[in-house]
C-alpha cells in the first residue's frame, strides 16, 4: 500500500504517536450514542481508533492521494469516506440533519474557519474535539484579561463550554510542525438564544478586536461612526479583552438601540 506523502499546500502533519491518536479518538466518548465526522482523516491514524466505538463515522477528506489510501486501507468505510472540502459541505445532509460529533487532526491553516462553521452548524454539531495548533486552542480557551482572548474566544465561548486538554509535541508528527499541538473539546452549553441580535454580535466582536489596543470608544466607530453619544458610556473606557460574553451582548443591545435611533 502506498504511503501519501504529506503536501505542504494542504497544511499535512501526519500523526505519528499511535497513545496520541488513542487519546485523540477518546475524547468523542462525551456523547457515545452519536456518530462521529472526521475532518482530514489523511492515512487514518485517528480513524482506526474511531471505528472501533460501534457507532457510524464518516470521514471527509479533501486530498485524492489520502482518499485513495483511505479506501484501501479501511474497505468497511467505503461508503462513509467523502472526497470533498469541508468548508463547503452542507452538513445537515451528513446524518439526515441529525446531530454528530465533529473531530480530527484539523489541518492547521483553516483550523479557524472549521470552527467559525461548527458556529454556523452549532444546532447539530453538540460536541467538536481534535487537535489543533497550542496557540489557536489557547486563545479558544482563554478568558476575559487575557492577552490570548479574542474573537474566537469570544465567539465559540457564547455557545460551547471549551476544555484546554493536553499539549502534544511537535516531534510526534510527519513532518514536525514548528509549533507545538493540543487537543480541546468543546461541549454546547445550555444556551439557546444570545439575549440579542447574534449577527450584529459577530460584528461588534470582531470589529472592537479588530483594533484590540484601542477602547471601545475608539474601535467601535465603524459601526457608530465618531460622535455617538453613547460612547460616552463609562463601558467604553474599556478594551475588548476586558470584557466577558455577557458584556459583549449586553454592549451589542447597547449598540442596536443606538443604531435605531441614528
Amino acid at each position: 500500500m502506498k504511503l501519501v506523502k504529506p503536501k505542504k499546500f494542504l497544511g499535512q502533519h501526519f500523526l505519528k504517536d499511535l497513545k496520541v491518536a488513542q487519546d485523540i479518538a477518546d475524547t468523542v466518548d462525551t456523547f457515545p450514542e452519536l456518530p462521529i465526522l472526521e475532518v482530514g482523516p489523511g492515512m487514518g491514524v485517528l480513524t482506526q481508533f474511531l471505528v472501533k466505538k460501534d457507532r457510524l463515522v464518516k470521514v471527509v477528506e479533501v486530498d485524492y492521494e489520502s482518499v485513495a489510501y483511505l479506501r484501501e486501507a479501511y474497505p468497511s468505510l467505503e461508503d462513509h469516506i467523502i472526497e470533498d472540502d469541508f468548508l463547503k459541505m452542507n452538513l445537515h445532509r451528513l446524518f439526515d440533519g441529525k446531530p454528530f460529533v465533529l473531530t480530527g487532526n484539523y489541518p492547521y491553516n483553516i483550523s479557524s474557519q472549521i470552527f467559525f462553521k461548527m458556529l454556523d452548524n452549532k444546532d447539530i454539531i453538540p460536541c467538536c474535539t481534535g487537535m489543533i495548533q497550542k496557540e489557536v486552542a489557547e486563545r479558544i480557551a482563554a478568558g476575559p484579561g487575557s492577552k490570548t482572548y479574542g474573537i474566537l474566544s469570544v465567539l465559540i465561548q457564547a455557545w460551547y463550554k471549551v476544555e484546554y486538554l493536553f499539549t502534544v509535541s511537535e516531534h510526534v508528527f510527519n513532518p514536525p510542525p514548528k509549533v507545538k499541538s493540543a487537543v480541546i473539546r468543546m461541549t454546547r452549553n445550555e444556551v439557546q438564544e444570545l439575549g440579542c441580535d447574534e449577527k450584529l454580535f459577530k460584528q461588534v466582536v470582531k470589529t472592537t478586536f479588530n483594533q484590540r489596543r484601542k477602547t471601545l470608544r475608539n474601535s467601535i466607530k465603524p459601526i457608530l461612526g465618531k460622535d455617538c453619544p453613547l460612547t460616552e458610556d463609562s463601558l467604553f473606557n474599556k478594551r475588548p479583552e476586558q470584557l466577558s460574553v455577557e458584556e459583549f451582548i449586553d454592549l451589542t443591545n447597547k449598540v442596536e438601540e443606538a443604531l435605531k435611533q441614528q
